[in-house]
This record gives C-alpha cells, structure tokens and sequence, in this order.
C-alpha cells in the first residue's frame, strides 16, 4: 500500500520538469523568431537604402516607363513598421490597415518624348 501512494505523488513531479522544459524551448523559440525578425528589419533597412541610392543615380533620360522608386520605399517603410509593431508592441495585437501599393512601374508624364 506505501508503495502505490508513492506512486501516485511522483507523478505529478514528473510532469513539473516537462513542463520547465517546454516553457524553455517555448522561450527558446521566440528569441530566435525576435533575432529572425530583427534581421528582416537590417535587410529592410538596406533595401530602402539602396532604393534611395538607386533613385538619385537612375538614368532621367525620357523613357515609357520606370521604376517608382518613392513607391517601394513607402511599402518597405510599412513593412518595417509592422515588424517593429510586432518586435516592440504598443498595444496586444499589431495591426497595419494600410495596403502595400505595388505596381512599381510607372508610365512616362505625358507630354515626354518616349524612343
């Protein structure tokens, strides 16, 4: 009889290091997710850099179409934002309402001679 009621009181301490181990993978796993997102963040960072650098060396010769580029870093801007949103949260859950405008070609104004 001793026996048995031990048994039955070492049952549930072994469910407590399970639990610990869990909770700590569960930690584990969002530290990595926090370092993945904060990586996009940098990339981001670098892609709106290179969208500006772009933008000024671009050719201003009179051509149908080019590249929007204020267009793309407005949409990397709301990217970033929401990444932030999520990594440093100011309320429970973040939300961005504003769409991604895309469509980063644009027609020549009119009025510009096109080749």
């Amino acid at each position: 009889m001793f026996l048995s009621r031990s048994l039955v009181f070492a049952r549930p301490l072994l469910a407590v290091p399970l639990l610990v181990a869990s909770g700590l993978a569960l930690a584990a796993d969002e530290t990595a997710e926090h370092e993945r997102l904060a990586a996009m963040v940098r990339q981001l960072d670098l892609i709106d850099r290179l969208a500006e650098h772009a933008a000024t060396v671009s050719p201003q010769d009179p051509i149908r179409y080019h590249f929007d580029y204020e267009r793309l870093r407005e949409d990397v801007g709301r990217v970033r934002a929401g990444l932030q949103d999520y990594l440093v949260p100011l309320r429970a859950q973040p939300r961005d309402p504003v769409e991604l405008r895309g469509d980063y070609r644009q027609s020549a104004p009119s009025g510009t001679k096109t080749p």
